[in-house]
């Protein structure tokens, strides 16, 4: 099942713009826990910790225990990140609380198996990936770390759907009614180099 990852945090009292620069100034990142009915909780973030759980990857299906100093311990998702344009540093933190027996909107990531005993990429075929991720409501106690699927015996010219998909953990995904593709074994491409046409001689011309 998936992870649950615990990160410090201290409470800020005030909201607003004006507050959330002072924020970034003092060198943490302004967040916020909502959700579950109750009132937002202002929090502050030390920028490490974030970008730790950032570079990590499969953050968005991670739990995070929230640890507010002097505060509670809230069980959370990370729901969105905010981005400086220039530095690309994290600059605000969305996190959603986990309300008991309550039933998530998560992101799961898509992990290949056996790609080296694959028939078709043996035989020079191209895994392509349509779906590194497939989001789903997933029950809170039976969120899944990942999605598996084995590539043991795919062939060139097989789909993997998300009938192949080989545990689910009862989540369902977003996209409902169909079996949607998640990646395929595609033919090896090869791209013929032309010679390029000798230039035509211009004709020539009689000086009159």
């Amino acid at each position: 099942m998936v992870q649950t990852v615990r990160i410090e945090a201290v409470a800020r009292e005030r909201a607003g713009k004006g507050a959330a620069r002072a924020t970034r100034r003092g060198g943490m990142v302004p967040g916020v826990i909502y959700g579950a009915k109750q009132e937002a909780t202002l929090l502050a973030l030390d920028p490490r910790d974030v970008m730790k759980e950032l570079t990590k990857g499969g953050w968005q299906s991670h739990f995070y225990e929230v640890a507010v100093k002097d505060g509670p311990t809230e069980r959370t998702v990370m729901r969105e990140v905010q981005f400086d344009p220039v530095t690309d540093r994290p600059i605000h933190v969305d996190f959603q609380r986990v309300a008991p027996g309550a039933r998530l909107r998560v992101r799961v990531p898509v992990v290949f198996l056996n790609e080296e005993s694959s028939p078709g990429l043996k035989g020079g075929g191209v895994l392509n990936v349509v779906r590194r991720e497939v989001e789903v409501m997933a029950d809170t106690d039976r969120v899944p770390e990942r999605f598996e699927i084995d590539l043991g015996e795919a062939k060139i010219g097989d789909g993997l759907r998300w009938s192949a998909v080989k545990e689910n953990y009862g989540a369902r995904p977003v996209i409902a009614g169909r079996d949607f593709m998640i990646a395929s074994v595609a033919a090896p491409t090869t791209e013929a180099e032309a010679a390029p046409a000798a230039a035509a001689p211009a004709p020539a011309h009689d000086a009159k």
